[in-house]
């Protein structure tokens, strides 16, 4: 283990990745970005023989290819990465019609105090991030710069949600890639397509993108 800083920690997994520990969502983000080519350290590329880099809620899996580069070359390309400022978004920006009216925008815009029009022009009118993908295949947890939109996840979950679903939870926003299972409250639909596999890049949106909602 090296510990970096008193709020980041480098574990390595096997003999080809490390773990990066973070204290919360928005080091994660910031930290991401920095490795990947933003904020102070804009123009610079992972060094050869980086694999992957894979953020989560609390961490960053980096993994490498032993036999291109030596481990303690990865942990210096770790120690010297630049955060960079914020959790604004950094890459591709993606922009997502929506067609608000979801079966729980009433109940979500009187949660939080608000008309079901200003809860509409608040989740248009925020930019937001994605910080990082899972639960299933182009599935992105989107976070933005305030916490007006912060709502909790449904006491009873649904057993099917319909692909296209936009929904809210906790800090974070998303949009369903296809029908499953879920607990969030759906404030829209959109006919956006998430993940195609048949596509070189399969997923509509990417860690590090800045994603945009318009009203259809």
């Amino acid at each position: 283990m090296w510990r970096l800083n008193p709020s980041l920690e480098v574990l390595p997994c096997g003999d080809s990745a490390f773990l990066v520990e973070l204290p919360e969502l928005t080091a994660v983000v910031a930290y991401y970005r920095g490795l990947t080519g933003a904020g102070a350290s804009a123009g610079v590329s992972a060094p050869q023989g980086i694999i992957d880099v894979v953020p989560a809620a609390r961490t960053v899996l980096v993994t490498f290819d032993p036999e291109t580069i030596r481990p303690f070359e990865v942990r210096d390309w770790l120690e010297s990465a630049e955060p960079a400022e914020g959790i604004s978004g950094s890459g591709r920006e993606v922009t997502i019609e929506v067609s608000y009216g979801g079966p729980d925008l009433a109940e979500a815009a009187q949660f939080l105090g608000m008309s079901e029009d200003e809860m509409v022009k608040l989740h248009t009118g925020s930019e937001w991030t994605a910080a990082f993908s899972g639960f299933a295949p182009g599935f992105v947890y989107l976070v933005t710069t305030h916490e007006r939109l912060r709502v909790p996840r449904r006491n009873t979950p649904r057993t099917a949600v319909p692909a296209g679903s936009v929904g809210l939870a906790g800090e974070f926003s998303g949009v369903y890639p296809r029908s499953s299972p879920g607990g969030w409250q759906l404030i829209g639909t959109t006919t956006a397509a998430l993940w195609d596999a048949s596509k070189a890049e399969p997923a509509l949106i990417r860690p590090g993108d800045l994603v945009r909602f318009v009203e259809a």
